[in-house]
């Protein structure tokens, strides 16, 4: 189990393993955050804070949140608005420790125009 936070505490995050990569997304959105992205599957990943710590955006066809800290704004995640059991998200790694993403490898994914990995 890995956990990470952000900055100012008010959210943690809990996930089940080390991830085996992370993706680095140049669509407007994850330019402008800085994320290095995680994907777990929603049943493996735990958000834990005080109700009202977390608010989201919404942006585009609407389909993903954008899960931040209500005080000092960090991304924690993005999940599916029609969220399910089996669904995907996307866990901002950059909350977790350094030395836990040391050695993991990075993809460069663009999602600003052709949507395919560029390595």
């Amino acid at each position: 189990m890995l956990s990470g936070s952000c900055h100012c505490g008010a959210v943690h995050i809990e996930v089940a393993r080390k991830p085996r990569r992370l993706t680095s997304c140049n669509c407007s959105i994850c330019h402008r955050y800085g994320t290095l992205w995680a994907y777990y599957k929603a049943t493996a990943v735990r958000v834990i804070c005080e109700p009202g710590a977390t608010t989201h955006y919404c942006w585009g066809d609407k389909t993903l949140h954008f899960v931040r800290c209500s005080t000092c704004g960090c991304i924690i995640n993005w999940q599916p608005v029609d969220m399910k059991a089996d669904s995907r998200i996307g866990v901002n790694a950059r909350n977790l420790s350094p030395e836990t993403l040391s050695a993991l490898p990075i993809r460069r994914f663009d999602g600003s125009s052709t949507w395919k990995y560029l390595d």
